[in-house]
């Protein structure tokens, strides 16, 4: 029985035999309004270097009903089991395939997923392929190293569009006819159909005119700002064009915003579709767009790298996705006129912070990661494929140099254009053109797992001078689990000296105050320092250059404990939030202590996006790391500033924005209580802040967390939003109620039944996970070891991963979830992809008790 797996060695054998020429897709979605099924015929050519040979297509159907090879009937019977179609006695050189089948639309983000948009009661279908979903809709070779050309047929409702890779075609009598695409991967076709609402412009340079569009349902359409989105991609296509030295390979560029989409979106080659909450309904902050825009330069970036030349197997997805958030983040920061030329400001204080999160779970892996089989690439989409590859590319630039890169990169897409590549291939490239040995870089950096730390050992004398200077490195025990030995890797990075300004109050650093170096080996001296006066605070890894945790001295540590706010630089600041946060993480500052650095800080902040992840990282660190005695008293004090910062806010500023939702999400006492009532009805209002739609719904769901909004004020709440948003809105508002009712129907519409949508289904977890509703939760944590692998077997990978890590019982902090999670892993054999994923889940209790033990050691 094969179920839906596919494993390396399978495809390896598969790609050995034969080579595809190309499909012709036929679909019949005239009956998409309705749902259910419809008619999928493929025809694929595809050429065999071996006679008589057996092989098999992937097909995820309910019903096949012929099955043509080199045109004899095979008996879809025998033939189709699971996801496969057995194709025995192919002939040597040119066989034809053609399978006819009824495929389904789907609700979970997998496949082609259909969405009723409740404003116009419209279906709005899109798919969503990768990693192996193409064949939910048509039979194909699904592994990424088969590439082929793609004609879709397509037939849809009238007044219908229909969006695919190669452009849109005029319809004769609602059929599509599309041109075929150029020789692409199975996972990066796509098809978009509906009565879309769409704008369209046009890339222009010299000479160059590639066709532009943005799609959204028309319920969002008053919303979309278009002419921002495209400045963002005319941008990238100036900076990415000129950075890879080779045009775009596609005949235009289709971005579309689509509902219930369960990534941030997708590059499909020529048509990226993107989640529709980044067409912002109501007022959001810079951060939110900055996002919104390296999304939009990531997957315009993957036309290069992972359409035009794509990874022979997944376990070089990694590359795949950290050259995209690399570039994308490096076309923000660098780009002429950018809007963002922080962003690395950004990537150390959002992606970094993930990155070091993930490498310190127990399922740590290299960056290179073995891929045996689709079960393992699906849980590795992670921030040591994304976050991490990024950082390590980043350190990459900066051994080689940025120009030595780029021109390795423009050697490779010029090599490899249309086709299949591994790591080697690349690595080969940037050896050429910078002449360093990257063989031993890329065993230490991407084959082997673990973080490094970083701590500088100084030396002054009398009068305050440096006599000496070294970078101890440490590579710590890898965490219990994983697999691997700790190793110590080459860095290269800066050293900043930073000096207090006293006209300016600010910390600056001084014009000859940043050494760049090459750190190997456990000491490395910086002789470059002795003599030099000692400096306020002397920062390790300045401008985040490297992949490392950092440590301060302790004469440093002083300064930025009672000035962190005042560097003159956002990224320094963000480096020091990073490591505040990193040794709260680790129990090495008390939950208690980072509130207090955090609270002395944050008011100087001037980075909206570093001011909402502290919030974030507060909001955690009280709620899971802080001593349970004081936990109270510490939220307390945390709600309390949140409302003082809101009110000194500037009138309708982004920290305004940001400051009412932080106290949204502690609100406690009745005052605070009434006060968030109060701002919903009307009658009382904060000069600026105005309560739109989206920060209406971050009050009611407060407000029915706490048990003062019941059935008819969330009913009346969704009343005034009657669209997805709301609805989702509303199910969290529900499942976020204090009672034993509200829990048991979220928990039953979530765990027994399987009707939810993607979007409503995670929903719904959001809200029933409440961290002031310990007592309550209590009990779901034995259901859930009682459920977790009978739905990891019965559901769709998307959903049953929402369930596993959504529902795991993260807030009960105790030595009893450990005991029973490991009695489970013991005794439940679960598959590895879900070993994993609760193994995780298991390890942020552990770390989170660990931080409880050292905050209760620190009171006073």
């Amino acid at each position: 029985m094969p179920g839906t797996n596919l494993t390396r060695e399978e495809a390896q054998q598969r790609a050995k035999l034969l080579t595809v020429d190309s499909y012709e897709i036929d679909l019949d979605l005239s009956g998409a309004q309705e749902g259910g099924t419809y008619r999928s015929v493929t025809t694929v050519r595809f050429d065999v270097v071996e006679d008589g040979a057996a092989s098999f297509v992937d097909l995820v159907a309910p019903a096949v009903h012929e099955v043509t090879l080199n045109g004899d009937a095979l008996d879809p019977a025998e033939v189709f089991e699971d996801s496969r179609i057995a194709l025995p006695g192919l002939l040597r050189g040119r066989n034809v395939l053609r399978v006819v089948a009824d495929c389904a639309y789907t609700n979970t983000g997998e496949g082609l997923h259909r969405f009723v948009d409740p404003v116009d009661d419209q279906a709005y279908l899109y798919t969503q392929f990768e990693v192996p979903d193409a064949r939910r809709v048509f039979a194909n070779f699904e592994q990424p190293d088969l590439k082929a050309t793609f004609q879709f047929t397509v037939k849809a409702p009238e007044g219908w569009t229909v969006v695919s890779n190669s452009p849109t075609p005029k319809p004769q009598d609602n059929v599509w006819v599309f041109e075929p695409t150029p020789r692409i991967s199975t996972y990066i076709t796509a098809l978009i159909v509906g009565p879309y609402h769409s704008v369209h412009s046009v890339y222009e340079k010299d000479g160059q005119s590639v066709p532009l569009g943005i799609y959204c349902r028309p319920s969002l359409a008053e919303f979309l700002d278009a002419d921002a989105i495209f400045e963002v991609t005319r941008q990238g296509f100036d900076w990415f064009q000129e950075k890879f030295d080779y045009a775009y390979p596609f005949e235009k560029y289709d971005q579309l915003f689509v509902p219930e989409f369960n990534a941030g979106a997708m590059e499909n080659a020529g048509a990226v579709t993107i989640r529709d909450q980044y067409v912002f309904r109501s007022k959001v902050t810079d951060a939110a767009y900055e996002v919104r825009a390296e999304t939009i330069l990531h997957e315009l970036a993957h036309m290069w790298f992972g359409d035009l030349v794509t990874m022979e197997w997944w376990n070089d997805l990694w590359l795949n996705e950290s050259f995209a958030t690399y570039t994308s983040i490096a076309c923000q920061a660098y780009a002429p006129g950018s809007r963002w030329p922080h962003s690395w400001t950004t990537f150390a204080n959002s992606m970094k912070t993930w990155a070091y999160r993930q490498d310190q779970l127990p399922s740590t892996h290299p960056i290179m990661a073995e891929i045996h089989d689709l079960d393992d690439v699906l849980v590795n989409f992670d921030g040591i494929t994304y976050a991490k590859g990024a950082s390590v590319l980043k350190q990459l630039v900066a051994y080689v140099g940025m120009d030595e890169f780029f021109r390795g990169v423009q050697a490779y897409f010029k090599r490899h254009a249309y086709g299949n590549t591994r790591l080697s291939d690349l690595l080969g490239a940037l050896e050429e053109t910078s002449g360093r040995d990257l063989k031993t870089w890329s065993k230490k950096w991407l084959e082997t797992a673990g973080i490094n730390i970083l701590r500088p050992e100084i030396e002054t004398d009398a009068q305050r001078v440096i006599t000496s200077f070294a970078i101890r490195q440490e590579a710590p025990a890898l965490p219990a689990g994983a697999k691997g030995e700790p190793t110590l890797r080459p860095h290269r990075i800066a050293v900043g000296l930073y000096d207090l300004d006293e006209a300016s109050g600010k910390l600056v650093r001084a014009a000859d105050g940043r050494i760049e170096l090459d750190v190997d080996g456990e000491l490395t001296a910086v002789p470059q320092l002795a003599g030099r006066p000692r400096p306020a605070v002397i920062l390790l890894n300045d401008d985040d250059l490297s992949y490392a945790k950092v440590r301060l001295d302790e004469g440093s540590l002083a300064v930025v404990t009672e000035r962190l706010g005042d560097f003159e630089s956002s990224l320094p600041r963000a480096l020091c939030w990073a490591s505040a946060w990193d040794m709260t993480r680790d129990g090495e500052l008390a939950t208690r202590d980072y509130l207090s650095l955090v609270l002395s800080g944050i008011g100087k902040e001037s980075d909206i996006g570093v001011v909402q992840s502290l919030h974030r990282q507060v909001k955690l660190a009280v709620d899971l790391y802080a001593d349970p005695t004081a936990r109270e008293a510490l939220l307390t004090r945390w709600t309390d500033a949140t409302l003082a910062h809101l009110r000194a806010a500037d009138a309708g500023s982004d920290h305004q924005l940001a400051w009412a939702r932080a106290f949204a999400a502690t609100a406690r006492t009745p005052e605070q209580l009434d006060l968030l009532e109060a701002l919903l009805d009307g009658s009382h209002t904060i000069e600026g802040l105005v309560v739109d739609t989206e920060l209406r719904w971050a009050f009611v769901e407060r407000l029915a967390a706490v048990g003062r909004f019941d059935e008819a004020e969330i009913a009346g709440e969704y009343e005034r939003d009657k669209t997805a948003a709301g609805e989702r809105h509303a199910a969290t508002a529900r499942a976020a109620r204090p009672t034993e009712e509200a829990k048991a129907e979220a928990w039953a519409s979530v765990v027994e039944s399987d009707k939810l949508p993607n979007a409503v289904q995670e929903a719904v977890i959001a809200g029933f996970v409440q961290t002031d509703q310990r007592e309550l939760l209590a009990p779901y944590a034995d259901r859930y070891f009682e459920v977790v692998k009978d739905i990891w077997g019965a559901r769709s990978h998307e959903m049953a991963q929402q369930i596993a890590v959504g529902l795991y019982p993260s807030i009960q902090v105790s030595e009893d979830i450990l005991r029973r999670t490991d009695e489970w892993l013991a005794s439940a054999e679960p598959s590895a992809a879900l070993r994993r994923l609760v193994s995780e889940s298991r390890a942020g209790v552990e770390r989170a008790l660990k931080a409880q033990a050292a905050d209760a050691a620190a009171q006073p």
